[in-house]
């Protein structure tokens, strides 16, 4: 199977242009590619196929084999992807995902894409739609404990669910420890991403990120909108925010007037393989 690694703030995947090649049960491929040790490294799959509905399609897997809706990071690979291998010669694409059909635009040097920026849609906080065991009609700054510690959680969807949680240094939480915590908590049906946001200013966030089905990544695009919805739902900050991750910054821009939110990104070529699948 030929592959392309891809990054974009170090959320690294494994990208398969379905074009040309056929993937059979891409969940286990997916673990096999993800293992750092035996496979080629990475935080999961991710498929590039036709789409009767837009430009492309995105087919996401988590590196344990699960299915995953949306990534932001991701979804700004692809379009780099489809741009300099040729598939396309438009500088504003549709991509189909799980969480629906979104809108990019590709800034282009060369023949090169450097950096897309992604309408990443409406953010959902209806609890039954993200989803979250809660009667509340939005979840906003809700105590929780885990662990013996109390945290004030704000839940959103961006097409996969987040809970987000404010804490005074994201460099000192026991991230492996809590992480897996969140993720399987009673209250999430489905797991669930979780977010832990310090909030430096009105304009600036750090986040740091345990991802359902992937553990701790460097970054997560659909994370880092949750958040910067999460903080102006809090009062925390303006609607535009530089999320500070482990791998690199994001910008993300809420829309009051459309009620949707734009991400913008790199997204970064690391190499071209094969493997024996």
């Amino acid at each position: 199977m030929k592959f392309t690694k891809m990054q974009g703030c170090g959320n690294d995947y494994v990208y398969v242009n379905c074009f040309r090649e056929k993937v059979d049960d891409a969940s286990q491929i997916a673990i096999k590619v993800s293992d750092r040790h035996f496979g080629i490294g990475s935080d999961g799959l991710i498929l590039i196929k036709p789409s009767d509905k837009a430009d492309f399609m995105m087919d996401m897997y988590n590196a344990d084999g699960s299915s995953s809706q949306m990534c932001g990071n991701g979804i700004r690979c692809v379009a780099k992807y489809v741009y300099d291998y040729g598939l396309t010669d438009k500088s504003k694409i549709t991509i189909e995902t799980g969480a629906g059909i979104k809108n990019l635009d590709l800034e282009v040097e060369g023949d090169h894409v450097t950096e897309v920026t992604v309408d990443m849609g409406t953010p959902i906080t209806d609890p039954k739609l993200i989803p979250v065991v809660s009667d509340q009609d939005q979840i906003v700054a809700m105590p929780i404990t885990v662990d013996g510690i109390s945290y004030k959680m704000t839940c959103v969807s961006m097409g996969n669910p987040h809970a987000i949680v404010f804490v005074d240094d994201t460099k000192t939480i026991e991230i492996e420890k809590i992480g897996p915590l969140f993720e399987n908590h009673i209250l999430f049906p489905e797991r669930t991403n979780t977010e832990f946001i310090h909030v430096i200013d009105r304009h600036t966030i750090d986040m740091r990120v345990w991802e359902r089905g992937s553990g701790e990544t460097l970054a997560c695009g659909t994370g880092a909108c949750a958040s910067v919805y999460a903080c102006i739902l809090n009062g925390l900050t303006e609607d535009e925010v530089w999320v500070r991750l482990l791998g690199g910054v994001l910008k993300v821009r809420y829309d009051k007037d459309k009620h949707t939110i734009f991400m913008t990104g790199p997204a970064v070529t690391v190499f071209e393989g094969e493997i024996n699948v």
